[in-house]
């Protein structure tokens, strides 16, 4: 079975508040077994234009994935990010090693 995984790419307003958002999302991700691959971190754009900040996130399949972002923890993580920064946030389907 492929991975699936969660890519983000966030512009955040608000870096006090935005700190609420991380609690709730990291609890998230724990408790629906993700690996982070990327958080933050520096990064450069060499092709377009890319918002501030990127994570990367790996779960055992597509399914799992989609079933965090789905999940109450996650929608109450979101609800704590409204307003203070401007996600896009894809989940993909990994190719089978």
């Amino acid at each position: 079975m492929a991975s699936g995984y969660i890519i983000g790419h966030v512009d955040v307003a608000d870096p006090v508040q935005y700190e609420a958002y991380k609690r709730l999302s990291s609890a998230a991700i724990q408790t629906y077994e993700a690996e982070v691959l990327v958080r933050g971190g520096a990064q450069q754009v060499v092709e377009g234009q890319l918002p501030t900040r990127t994570v990367v996130l790996r779960f055992a399949s597509f399914a799992a994935a989609k079933a965090f972002h789905d999940s109450p923890e996650y929608r109450a993580a979101r609800a704590a990010r409204a307003g203070i920064a401007e996600m896009q946030m894809v989940c993909v389907e990994g190719v089978d090693g």
